[in-house]
């Protein structure tokens, strides 16, 4: 009797946690889930552009307030905390028996807790948005399948743009005669800002706030998993490695900016970083945009034509090939570790079990988009859309 009155005692102890509630984000994150899933204007309308919204908001905005990666902090912080707590756990364990029972269902609700919130933000931060409607819409452009003509088309044109530029920031080099940044990462994140600010003038959708780029303190580990930037949905921060390639630095803050406005497809993200590039006066950042431009669709014309690759690759102004020799140079010191094949599953792993199939493969397919918005200012050259 004793022994039953107690468990009672215990239970209704349980039952009168006021973090209970939170049990219930768990399963309303796997009905929003599955609801975007089977409808993208579900997706669109009441979370990408309505509860992620808001959320981001808030949490942007207060996250900003701290100069340092928050995220970063925690992955280095949270081993070290895990451990205290659980060291003090099993020591109030052992030291009370009466309270054992109580203690263990009390942590295991507190777990419960811990993985609705995680799940909740994750869902409602990163993959809901998985299901919105493709970028593509809302810059009325038309994906479909290129001829080879096409891509070399498009390849050289960004040739000729990126070596232009090229050209303009030979004042720019180092002794080696590669690219250096002229500005702080600091300062070329407010310029990566306002350069978001230009592109919502030309599409609303982008409108917004957005957050100064977070710098991260051990890039050179960063880069150890072959990863440039990191979007975190928990803290709704832009996290940026700043020791590759400076020339990249830029497109990556940009990149990491356009998850912040909830597109989350990686394909998409690189070509509104593009966008965000393009959209500026700054000849930095314009030079970014153009090189990741070029060496994705300069990869996929090699992919179908190694002849004509060569043939536009011989075009290169000289500095735009010492930069990619120098970036080659440094990524190939990580290639093929343990810490980067290992990286490289996990993120192919996340891609596919998010909608996304091709897995890392889908980073490619910004030259779909690129080759899209190449035929349709062809075509608006052409006199077409009622022009004439």
């Amino acid at each position: 009797m004793e022994k039953n009155s107690l468990w009672k005692k215990q239970l209704s102890r349980l039952l009168k946690l006021k973090r209970l509630w939170l049990l219930l984000l768990l399963p309303l994150a796997a009905l929003s889930l599955f609801a975007a899933s089977r409808s993208k204007e579900v997706a669109e309308h009441v979370f990408a552009r309505g509860v992620f919204v808001g959320i981001s908001w808030v949490m942007a905005h207060i996250t900003s307030i701290f100069p340092f990666s928050l995220m970063e902090l925690g992955i280095l912080v949270l081993p070290f905390l895990l451990v205290f707590v659980l060291v003090r756990f099993i020591v109030r364990l052992v030291r009370d028996n009466k309270e054992r029972g109580f203690r263990l269902a009390k942590a295991f609700i507190n777990l419960l807790c811990v993985a609705s919130i995680v799940v909740f933000l994750l869902f409602i931060g990163c993959s809901i948005n998985y299901y919105r409607y493709p970028v593509a819409k809302y810059l009325e452009l038309t994906v479909e399948p290129a001829s080879k003509e096409e891509l070399y088309a498009l390849v050289s044109r960004l040739a000729q743009e990126t070596s232009e530029v090229r050209e303009q920031l030979a004042a720019h080099e180092g002794e080696d005669g590669v690219y250096t940044l002229s500005v702080t990462e600091r300062d070329l994140g407010k310029k990566a800002v306002k350069a978001f600010g230009k592109l919502a003038e030309k599409y609303p959708v982008f409108d917004g706030y957005y957050p100064q780029p977070k710098h991260i303190f051990f890039s050179r580990e960063m880069s150890k998993t072959e990863l440039t930037g990191i979007f975190c949905p928990f803290t709704m921060e832009a996290n940026v490695n700043i020791d590759i390639s400076d020339y990249s630095i830029a497109s990556t803050m940009c990149h990491e900016l356009a998850h912040l406005k909830g597109f989350i497809r990686e394909d998409e993200a690189n070509y509104i970083s593009f966008l965000a590039c393009m959209a500026s006066d700054d000849l930095e950042l314009r030079y970014s945009g153009l090189m990741e431009a070029l060496i994705l669709s300069g990869n996929a014309l090699y992919r179908k034509d190694a002849d004509l690759y060569f043939q536009v690759r011989a075009t290169y102004h000289d500095g735009v090939s010492r930069d990619l020799a120098a970036n080659s140079k440094y990524w190939a010191q990580f290639e093929d570790t343990v810490i980067s094949n290992t990286a490289e599953k996990l993120n192919d792993t996340y891609l596919k079990a998010n909608n996304q199939e091709d897995g890392v493969q889908s980073y490619g397919r910004m030259v779909d988009l690129l080759l899209a918005q190449y035929r349709k200012e062809m075509q608006e050259e052409s006199g077409m859309f009622g022009e004439n």
